[in-house]
């Protein structure tokens, strides 16, 4: 049975810190195309965060881009979320997703459709307050 699991959520204010983790059971994460998506109240979900199998490359929305980093530990089977300088608007429910792309370039330009993921975890969530 295939479990991916989110922890390290939480509140915290602008400016601060969080580090998201997820643990894969029943798959290798590095077999996966691993993505952190969010969703806030009312709005759709949306990719956040990336990495991919081949040769670990990782991928970002432009919202994040210089503030989050992904990365994977294959010893512990996780894929964490670093999150930095965090803003109110990052706000939002986090899930882990696991896909296995037909053709790794077409999925890294379309990484953050949510339609083409195996797995998902049952998320974690972030509140940052100004």
């Amino acid at each position: 049975q295939v479990q991916l699991v989110e922890s390290g959520g939480g509140s915290v204010q602008a400016g601060g810190s969080l580090r998201l983790s997820c643990a894969a059971s029943g798959i290798t994460a590095s077999g996966y195309c691993m993505v952190w998506f969010r969703q806030a109240p009312g709005k759709e979900r949306e990719g956040v965060a990336g990495i991919v199998t081949a040769g670990s490359r990782t991928l970002y929305a432009d919202s994040v881009k210089g503030r989050f980093t992904i990365s994977r530990d294959d010893a512990k089977n996780t894929v964490d979320l670093q999150m930095d300088s965090l803003k109110p608007e990052d706000t939002a429910v986090y899930y882990c997703a696991a896909a296995i792309p037909r053709n790794i370039f077409d999925f890294m330009r379309s990484w953050w459709r949510d339609d083409q993921y195996n797995y998902w975890g049952q998320g974690t969530q972030v509140t940052v307050s100004s």
